[in-house]
């Protein structure tokens, strides 16, 4: 360009410079840059919204600004038949985003927080999605109580039955701090809408009450985020992903989502909560030193509730009739009632402990019925099995059933009662349960119902003890000596 303006013509000046004619013409045209064009501001097509834009479109943004572009397309067409084509549709939908941008309200904004050591620990619940757990066989329904650190990542998980309670999460935040050793200044929750449902005001009130007293007990400080903001929780949110990815792998190298108890699949959640703080463990070991001391002891993690025993040995609990052992008719209990247990006290005494059982909705009721409660009684009155509300309840298992049903439609109905209550009660005393029914089921299959005496004589050990007796024999010199210390009057 300096040539040029010394009045040297193209080719001269760009030999000068030590570049083409061609490269000479294209710097002086303003392309800098080989293959690459300047950015055109200018259309080179009819805008074809020109004519609706600011007199429709606009006034309709301004009003509704909620409006959207499929919406707003989809009524031009409706007014102006024929004239806007389906192939501008992704047009307008610019036109209108970028006017959104440009003239429509603020938008929230996510503040990142800088997160120190032994500030915050947060909770939730989660449901493990995409893969069906089961227990023997059976489907599990279940909930994960995750707990977090938010700066260390140290995490606890267990495993809830039932729903979001106040019962749950307790259990869960005291067990996840004993196990960690020391107690962060917060615990962030969300708002804890699922943990009420369905409750009365009164009940609400005395959850809120017993919460209070349960973050006082570890001088918590409650924080909570708003409603429906499930990212002002995003330190546990995000992670309940992890969590529940590394689970369902970890199920793929396992081969099998089948276990034999609720213990073992929590121990199993256990290891892969270990691996999970194993790979934190430097950040864990500093906010350790930041966390403030445990308290001496556990406070309350269960709900109250007194039943009393009715003559059907039966109480109510939650909507959920369990039976007890019939000793105990008339009594009343005091009831610890836990996400997965009920333990039952008769004063400060405790009674016996009852597996947790769920309504199946909201307007049924549920059952847990055990017939060795009952089975003595049942002993003494065979007939009174047939036409029981609870006789489905009182078979322990489809095995048991089936049994049933064979006996009522090949024996008399007296019969029959007396021999299936005959087999519940040996199942009961010779601890045999699944064995018998093995045994039965197998006789039957061919097409022999085999005896109770048979039964008993086969699964009911009769051991007679015989006690050994030492007889001490006693000698004449032993008389002699007694003799001889009383005098003649008192041996006449």
């Amino acid at each position: 360009m300096s040539a040029k303006n010394e009045g040297y013509i193209q080719v001269t000046a760009a030999a000068k410079a030590g570049i083409s004619d061609r490269s000479g013409r294209r710097i002086e045209k303003g392309e800098t840059t080989p293959g690459v064009k300047t950015k055109r501001h200018w259309r080179t097509r009819k805008d074809p919204f020109a004519g609706v834009w600011e007199s429709e479109i606009v006034p309709m943004l301004e009003q509704h600004f909620e409006l959207q572009p499929l919406t707003l397309f989809e009524h031009l067409n409706r007014k102006y038949p024929g004239e806007f084509q389906r192939s501008k549709l992704r047009t307008f939908q610019r036109r209108v985003k970028k006017w959104k941008a440009l003239n429509g309200p603020g938008k929230e904004v996510m503040f990142l927080q800088e997160q120190t050591p032994g500030r915050m620990g947060l909770s939730d619940f989660t449901t493990l999605k995409k893969v069906t757990i089961t227990i023997n066989g059976a489907p599990f329904k279940h909930l994960l109580y995750h707990f977090r650190l938010i700066y260390s990542g140290w995490c606890h998980v267990k495993v809830i039955l039932g729903g979001e309670s106040f019962t749950a999460m307790s259990e869960g935040l005291q067990d996840a701090l004993w196990r960690l050793g020391g107690v962060p200044n917060e615990h962030r929750t969300d708002s804890l809408s699922a943990a009420f449902k369905n409750m009365t005001r009164e009940a609400k009130e005395d959850a809120t009450r017993r919460y209070d007293e349960l973050l006082r007990h570890y001088d918590l400080q409650p924080t909570r985020n708003n409603k429906g903001k499930g990212h002002e929780n995003g330190g546990i949110e995000s992670p309940h992903g992890h969590l529940k990815n590394r689970i369902r792998q970890a199920l793929l190298i396992r081969n099998s989502t089948d276990f034999e108890s609720v213990a073992a699949y929590q121990q199993w959640i256990d290891t892969i909560v270990r691996d999970i703080n194993i790979c934190n463990r430097d950040k864990v070991a500093e906010e350790r030193k930041h966390l403030k001391a445990m308290p001496l002891q556990r406070t309350v993690d269960y709900t109250e509730e007194v039943a009393g025993v009715s003559t059907t040995s039966t109480i109510i609990v939650k909507r959920v009739l369990y039976t007890v052992p019939s000793r105990l008719v008339g009594e009343r209990l005091r009831l610890h009632i836990y996400h997965d247990r009920l333990e039952a006290f008769l004063g400060t005494t405790h009674a016996l402990t009852l597996p947790r059982k769920f309504a199946p909705g909201k307007n049924r009721r549920g059952r847990c019925v055990d017939y060795r409660h009952v089975i003595g009684s049942l002993e003494r009155k065979p007939q009174a099995f047939r036409y029981s509300q609870i006789r489905d309840d009182l078979l322990p298992s489809d095995a048991y059933r089936l049994i049933w049903e064979r006996l009522d439609r090949e024996l008399d109905p007296r019969a029959a009662c007396k021999a299936i209550v005959g087999i519940l009660s040996l199942a009961n005393r010779a601890d045999c349960e699944d064995k018998l029914a093995d045994y039965i089921l197998d006789k039957m299959a061919g097409n022999r119902i085999p005896t109770l005496h048979e039964l008993q004589n086969r699964f009911e050990k009769k051991e007679i003890a015989i006690p050994e007796i030492d007889v001490l024999v006693v000698s004449g010199d032993d008389y002699n000596i007694l003799l001889s210390s009383c005098s003649r009057e008192e041996v006449c």
